[in-house]
């Protein structure tokens, strides 16, 4: 039988509890395999009851000195009872000067006393008792995760100023820098928000007319990681042009953000050129194509359909492209012509037929290879050949015929 003797406000806060006619403190912490939340419980006296009753601050000092034994545990194993009931005379019902001595001993977690208001100054030089005189049942958890934000940064050697963290709250990136930056106008304090939107339009100036493109050898919403990396270093180098006073963090969320918004625009758009779309019109090529991969699969495109060859030769790739898969090919068999893009390789074979197979003769083809300059050249060549065919190609080249002379040529570029 299990009654609630004392609890709190907050539910997180260790509650008192009578089992089997003695008292305990029952407190949830971590997660088992299943993934569902562990509830952990050790035996205390009517003493310490009386304490956390009465005293929020060491009830909460008690709260952060049992958590890491319960992250001990894990997800199976058992609360080391002992030394959780060892914490509760020096931290219950000794004098602040033994709870502070005890708390330069043993492991505690820091961020469950900011979040519930712990002064950090007097944390920091180690006078944990009186860091709690301020503190709140409630807990502000973004208080503690701005404070293990800002003690990351310092290990990196990094302080921000006050236009550094403005920027970093614009773009919700101030506590996890992982995430995806977004515009935050009103999360920023008024009387930084010129300064941020005068940085922010430095930025904009600078990659005015700047893309990223999908990068479909990647996957479907991939984006081009070459065009990326040249719209960060134009923005980086006008950012800290204009602004030098800025952190790399700040200046990073600047161009982080610029970058993510390109790219998400790409990821709605299709993978052709104006060119492409304008052939749709009228001068649209008249013959049927055949997209392949390296597993054989193989699609149809015709030239009634409502969207161009290069649009669907790219979703193509961006369905099949992998890690073993990646070799694509477009044919013109009326033509007997076609092209075949290596990724693995960065290079691209234009395959035409010299003679075609006669009376149970193969076919006989001229096959000439060239090195390719990423996703931009990739995009720029597979246009050119559905509107010109092989013949459009040429200017694109040097085409190499001799296949040692080609692997010379790759190694070259892939040694500098």
């Amino acid at each position: 039988m299990r009654d609630i003797v004392f609890t709190r406000m907050s539910g997180w806060i260790p509650n008192v509890i009578r089992e089997d006619g003695g008292l305990k403190l029952m407190l949830g912490a971590g997660a088992d395999a299943n993934h569902e939340p562990r509830t952990f419980t050790f035996s205390i006296g009517e003493a310490h009851l009386a304490v956390i009753q009465e005293d929020l601050a060491r009830h909460l000092l008690l709260w952060s000195a049992v958590l890491p034994l319960c992250d001990a545990a894990g997800t199976r194993g058992q609360l080391d009872e002992d030394a959780a009931v060892a914490l509760l005379d020096p931290i219950l019902l000794s004098a602040p000067a033994e709870v502070d001595a005890l708390f330069r001993r043993i492991p505690w977690d820091r961020g469950r006393l900011i979040a519930h208001g712990a002064d950090i100054d007097l944390l920091e030089r180690g006078q944990v008792h009186a860091a709690m005189r301020a503190a709140a049942e409630t807990s502000d958890g973004k208080r503690a995760q701005k404070y293990h934000a800002d003690r990351r940064r310092a290990e990196r050697g990094t302080v921000l100023g006050p236009l550094d963290a403005a920027l970093l709250t614009y773009t919700g990136q101030y506590l996890h820098g992982a995430t995806i930056p977004k515009r935050l106008p009103d999360a920023v304090d008024p009387a930084l928000l010129p300064g941020v939107l005068r940085v922010i339009a430095t930025a904009e100036r600078a990659c005015a007319g700047m893309r990223i493109g999908r990068d479909p050898r990647r996957g479907k919403r991939a984006t081009d990681k070459r065009d990326w990396e040249r719209m960060t270093a134009t923005i980086d180098a006008a950012v800290r042009r204009a602004h030098p006073g800025l952190v790399d963090d700040a200046v990073r969320t600047v161009s982080f953000l610029m970058c993510s918004e390109a790219a998400a625009r790409s990821r709605n758009t299709l993978m052709e050129s104006a060119d492409d779309r304008a052939g749709l019109g009228g001068s649209a090529r008249k013959r049927p194509l055949s997209f392949t991969d390296d597993k054989d699969v193989e699609k149809k495109w015709l030239p009634d359909s409502p969207r161009t060859a290069t649009a669907e030769f790219w979703e193509f790739v961006g369905d099949h492209s992998a890690a073993d898969n990646e070799v694509f090919t477009i044919e013109d068999e009326k033509m007997g012509e076609g092209i075949q893009l290596h990724f693995y390789a960065d290079s691209i074979a234009r395959i035409t037929t010299v003679r075609k197979g006669k009376g149970g003769a193969d076919p006989e083809y001229r096959v000439e290879y060239s090195l390719v300059d990423g996703m931009s050249g990739y995009r720029n060549l597979v246009s050119t050949f559905v509107r010109g065919g092989c013949a459009a190609l040429e200017e694109h080249g040097p085409w190499m015929s001799d296949v040692a002379e080609f692997e010379r040529a790759r190694r070259r570029r892939d040694a500098t």
